[in-house]
């Protein structure tokens, strides 16, 4: 990638347990000039419905490891979610690690409370999502910069919202989606400490 090239094109980053939605989503994102980003199991879905999408690794440079526990956690992805776009330092820094710079995050939690009923311990350990929540977090601090999405049932918002404000997403619409974020992985969580205090 030539230098400065990551700033003139928009990035979507995809990553979801919940595939239901995704050819809408995918086909409408493209349709709005968006370069499409994912992992794995993801990233296949993707590719099979024949959208284009780049493999996260070809970016980390690293593979998916410990049977998909470890995809996104890494410094260049987090890079580009939280380095503050109008801040002169930041820009310099991430220009020179010459990776995409991510607009959007899509992505859904593992269904943690759905496995909890289960009451199969090592099903149920296997649903606490780390790096889904982290991504989301991550992408809501910047949320002045980047839209998290949580839910498949914010698919149509999104892509009216980036129809409305000519292939962007506007604050207003951000900052409620980074609400819904945090309200959506602080109940995650409490269910979470229950089943651990059992």
């Amino acid at each position: 990638m030539v230098i400065g090239e990551n700033l003139k094109k928009k990035y979507a980053l995809i990553s979801v347990y919940d595939k239901n939605k995704l050819r809408y989503l995918c086909s409408n994102l493209i349709k709005n000039n968006y370069y499409l980003i994912s992992t794995g199991s993801t990233g296949d879905k993707i590719r099979s419905m024949g959208f284009k999408s780049i493999d996260i690794s070809k970016i980390t440079k690293f593979k998916e490891m410990f049977d998909g526990r470890i995809k996104t956690l890494n410094p260049l992805i987090y890079a580009s979610l939280l380095y503050i776009r109008d801040n002169k330092n930041h820009k310099k820094q991430f220009l020179k690690l010459n990776i995409p710079e991510i607009n959007i995050i899509v992505v859904n939690l593992y269904p943690f409370e759905k496995y909890y009923k289960s009451k199969i311990d090592n099903k149920i350990i296997e649903m606490i999502d780390i790096g889904g929540p982290s991504l989301l977090r991550a992408a809501s601090k910047n949320y002045k910069f980047i839209t998290p999405i949580i839910k498949t049932s914010d698919y149509p918002k999104l892509i009216a919202n980036i129809k409305k404000n000519n292939g962007e997403t506007d604050m207003i619409f951000r900052k409620k989606m980074a609400y819904k974020v945090f309200k959506e992985i602080s109940r995650y969580d409490k269910k979470i400490a229950e089943w651990l205090n059992e």
